[in-house]
């Protein structure tokens, strides 16, 4: 963890916006005038230690960090009946919309991606072998089995099956 370091100038700049005007920047000693006073505000922006308000200039979250201080709450904002009707409106909408449209609750694949030929090969009746997908695809068989956890029964939600014979190779099939 690295610390700022500050000049006393900055940190009597900061310390004195914190205890006296709630973060706001309008007191600088009286030796600081005109181009060192400008010196000084550049150093605390580049340091994202102060932030632009309007004409003015507040400490910031990494300003109240740098000082030990915790940061103010927000204040919360006034309550909108109208917003909030609307916004609860267009949820509901939004939500009837993707119940009755399969395509927005399940993710697709594309037709001609390797996951789509994969996909093919573990539908046929034979299934098929982590070595017979390594040679489609070019991937690695971890990368395979990883596809198979991740993509396919995370994400797509299908059901993988897989055999294995006496002396043969595992064979993988979609339910």
């Amino acid at each position: 963890m690295t610390t700022t370091q500050l000049t006393p100038v900055q940190h009597a700049i900061l310390a004195y916006a914190l205890e006296h005007t709630e973060g706001k920047i309008d007191w600088f000693p009286a030796n600081i005038k005109g181009g060192a006073r400008k010196k000084v505000l550049e150093g605390l922006v580049n340091r994202a230690l102060i932030t632009p308000s309007g004409a003015d200039w507040l400490v910031s979250a990494q300003g109240y960090d740098v000082m030990g201080r915790s940061r103010p709450a927000p204040a919360p904002l006034p309550a909108d009946p109208k917003l909030e009707a609307a916004v609860a409106q267009a949820e509901a909408e939004w939500a009837k919309d993707k119940a009755s449209d399969p395509a927005l609750t399940k993710p697709r694949t594309r037709a001609n991606s390797k996951q789509a030929s994969i996909i093919e090969m573990l539908k046929r009746p034979e299934g098929a072998t982590i070595a017979q997908i390594v040679q489609l695809t070019g991937w690695q068989a971890h990368t395979v089995r990883g596809t198979f956890a991740g993509a396919f029964k995370k994400k797509l939600g299908l059901t993988i099956l897989s055999d294995k014979a006496k002396g043969e190779e595992r064979v993988y099939r979609i339910a």
